[in-house]
C-alpha cells in the first residue's frame, strides 16, 4: 500500500542521513510532497501521483515542442521529423518515461500528429502512457480560433484527439491566461469533457496564483472538476514560483509540471560567463525565458566543480535540484537529438548532498520582497515571547 507523502524505494536503500525525498535534506518545500512517489524496481527512473490523483507518471516528462516541420516561432526551438520522433519516444519509453507532453499550437499541430503517429509506430499500447496536451493558443485566423472559451476548448479537444489518432486526453491543459473568458465557463466546458470520457484530469498553465486559488474555489463551490496540475516555468535560475504559487500548490495538493528546466538552455552546460552566445543553442537567437543572467553565471560558477564531482553536465544538475524539490511532479524534458536526451535521463541517477543544495540554493536564491520579507520577522515571538523580532531581522539581514 502507498501511504500519503510517504515514499518506497525498491531499487536500493537510503542511508539513515537521507531524507524521505532522497536530496539529502529537507528541501524548502517539504512541507507537502503534492503526492506520493514510488520507485519501480529494475529502473532508475521514479514515479510520483499526479496531484491529489491516484495516476503515476514519471518525474521526467518527454516535451515534444521540438516535433514537426518546426512552423513559426518553432523553427528556433527545433525540427524533428518523424523518423527522429519515433527514436526520442522509444528512448524515452526504454528510460521509464511514460509521460508525453505536447499542445495544439506546437508547430500548428504538426507537434501533436508527430507524437500520435509515433505511439503508432512502436505498437505503443494507448494504456501505458500518460497523454498530455494544451488548448488556447491561436489556431487560425477567426475572432473565436483561441482563448479558453467553451466553444473554443470544444472545437480544440476534437482537433487534437483526431491529431493523437485517440479517443481520450490524460491531462487537458488550459495553455494561458484567458483575460476576457469567465472561469466558471472554462472550467464547465472541461467538466463536461471529463463527464464524457473525451478527458480524463485538467490543468491550466501560466496562471498567476489568484487565478488558480479562484478557480479551485470554484470548482469546489459548483461541484466542477477541478485544476490537478499547474504547468510552469521554474529553474535554478528562474525561481520567481516560490514566492506565492508554490505555497498555493502545497497548500491545495496541485501538481507542478515544470518546463523549460534549463532556462531555454542557458544551464545545458554551452553558456558561460565568457561564453554568452555559443553558435550551437537556439537561445543565442531566441532569448527566452526572462533570467537574471548575472545571478545564472554565479549559479554556473557554483556549479562547475560539482559537475565535475558528478562527472555530470551542468544540465544534469540542474534537474537534479528541481528533482529534489517535493512539490514537483514531474519536470519536461525536451530534446532534438538522442544525446540530448540520454544525458537529460541520467539525472534521476544524481543524488545531492546537503552541502550541494545548500550552495545551490543560496546561490540561486530570490532577492527579499513584500510580503515575504515581513512575515518571517512578524511571526517570530508566535510560540516563544522570549524571542525578540527585532534581533531576528538584525539576524537574517546579516
Amino acid at each position: 500500500m502507498l501511504m500519503s507523502h510517504q515514499q518506497i524505494r525498491l531499487r536500493k536503500p537510503r542511508t539513515k542521513q537521507q531524507s524521505a525525498t532522497g536530496n539529502g535534506q529537507e528541501s524548502m518545500n517539504s512541507r507537502r510532497t503534492n503526492g506520493r512517489t514510488i520507485f519501480q524496481k529494475g529502473r532508475n527512473m521514479e514515479y510520483k501521483t499526479l496531484g491529489n490523483t491516484g495516476l503515476l507518471v514519471s518525474r521526467l516528462c518527454l516535451g515534444t515542442m521540438t516535433f514537426g516541420r518546426g512552423q513559426g516561432i518553432y523553427k528556433a526551438i527545433g525540427a524533428v521529423d518523424q523518423k527522429g520522433a519515433d527514436a526520442l519516444v522509444k528512448a524515452a519509453i526504454d528510460g521509464g518515461i511514460n509521460f508525453f507532453d505536447t499542445a495544439d499550437v506546437y508547430s500548428a499541430g504538426e507537434s501533436e500528429e508527430t507524437l500520435g503517429q509515433s505511439f503508432k509506430n512502436l505498437n505503443i499500447a494507448r494504456k501505458d502512457v500518460v497523454l498530455a496536451t494544451k488548448v488556447y493558443s491561436r489556431m487560425g485566423p477567426g475572432r473565436n480560433d483561441v482563448g479558453a472559451s467553451r466553444g473554443h476548448i470544444m472545437d480544440g479537444v476534437e482537433a487534437s484527439l483526431r491529431r493523437l489518432q485517440t479517443d481520450h486526453i490524460d491531462l487537458y491543459q488550459i495553455h494561458a491566461n484567458d483575460n476576457i473568458t469567465p472561469i466558471e465557463e472554462t472550467l464547465r466546458a472541461l467538466d463536461t469533457l471529463i463527464t464524457q470520457g473525451k478527458v480524463r484530469y485538467i490543468g491550466c498553465s501560466n496562471w498567476q496564483a489568484w487565478k488558480i486559488a479562484k478557480a479551485l474555489g470554484i470548482s469546489e463551490f459548483r461541484n466542477l472538476a477541478r485544476f490537478d496540475t499547474l504547468q510552469a516555468y521554474y529553474s535554478i535560475a528562474g525561481r520567481d514560483l516560490e514566492r506565492e504559487i508554490v505555497p498555493l500548490l502545497e497548500s491545495e495538493k496541485v501538481g507542478l509540471l515544470v518546463w523549460s528546466p534549463l532556462a531555454g538552455g542557458l544551464l545545458s552546460g554551452k553558456f558561460s560567463r565568457t561564453n554568452q552566445k555559443p553558435a550551437d543553442s537556439r537561445r543565442t537567437n531566441f532569448d527566452f525565458p526572462i533570467v537574471n543572467k548575472e545571478r545564472t553565471w554565479k549559479i554556473l560558477d557554483v556549479m562547475a566543480p560539482m559537475a565535475k564531482a558528478h562527472g555530470c553536465s551542468p544540465a544534469r544538475l540542474s534537474l537534479a535540484w528541481l528533482l529534489a524539490k517535493p512539490v514537483v511532479t514531474s519536470v519536461i524534458i525536451g530534446a532534438r537529438r538522442l544525446d540530448q536526451l540520454q544525458d537529460n535521463l541520467a539525472a534521476v541517477e544524481i543524488t545531492l548532498t546537503q552541502d550541494e543544495l545548500r550552495q545551490l540554493d543560496e546561490v540561486s536564491a530570490l532577492d527579499p520582497e513584500y510580503p515575504g520579507w515581513v512575515l518571517p520577522f512578524q511571526g517570530a515571538d508566535r510560540l516563544d515571547p522570549a524571542v525578540s523580532r527585532f534581533e531576528q531581522m538584525i539576524v537574517r539581514r546579516r
